[in-house]
């Protein structure tokens, strides 16, 4: 489903992100990927949805190279990922229904084809209740539980999340992750980036430990 070969990424200014990754991800399975801050987590995601591109290497899903996809057809790419981030990014002004459907809408979903979606999203994350509430109104753990729904909304076959337990109490962190093991479940590949070693642990889940750039771990070769 999701492989690296040889990747490396040096941004603008000389800073190394990633060096010589190798790693590859089977279609439904879910993994952690760990390291101390900077060590490339979020730039290795960003990669799998294109928000930036390799310097070096090859970062292939379904065996289509990403360095080959032209711009003009990053967005149909993207309709197979749902991507989490930790500072949620919803919008303001508009419900949380507002919030889960723009992904919909963007895609050319009418708005009467996406509501049935949209309330599934949410049914499955347990805020059916909230969908006319602003995100404002919201707890932290329910404003990340929105963007979680609209990560899944249009059934992606890979799921991203960006630290998304990272503002979270433990208990809110592990109803967040018990959300992830769902949608793996139903054959969702799922990635999540997060640096919170005691949670992952008791995932019982791959772990991928990322150091300076460097994959410096892979549980799933320890065991093997």
């Amino acid at each position: 489903m999701i492989r690296f070969d040889q990747v490396s990424k040096r941004y603008d200014g000389g800073h190394q992100a990633l060096q010589t990754v190798n790693l590859a991800l089977a279609a439904g399975e879910m993994a952690f990927l760990t390291g101390h801050s900077g060590a490339g987590k979020t730039t290795l995601l960003r990669l799998i949805a294109l928000l930036e591109r390799t310097s070096q290497g090859q970062v292939l899903i379904d065996g289509h190279n990403l360095a080959r996809v032209k711009k003009r057809h990053i967005p149909y790419l993207r309709r197979q990922i749902g991507i989490i981030f930790q500072d949620h990014r919803l919008l303001a002004d508009r419900s949380v229904f507002d919030n889960v459907a723009f992904p919909l809408l963007i895609s050319g979903f009418s708005p009467r084809d996406s509501a049935g979606r949209v309330r599934a999203a949410l049914d499955k994350v347990g805020l059916l209740h909230k969908e006319n509430a602003l995100p404002i109104t919201l707890s932290g753990g329910e404003q990340q539980r929105v963007g979680i729904a609209r990560a899944v909304v249009a059934k992606p076959a890979i799921l991203l999340a960006d630290e998304p337990t990272g503002n979270l109490d433990p208990a809110l962190s592990q109803e967040i992750m018990d959300l992830f093991v769902q949608f793996n479940q139903v054959g969702v590949t799922v990635l999540i980036a997060s640096h919170d070693l005691d949670l992952i642990s008791r995932m019982g889940k791959r772990m991928l430990t990322l150091d300076k750039g460097q994959l410096v771990a892979d549980s799933a070769r320890v065991t093997q």
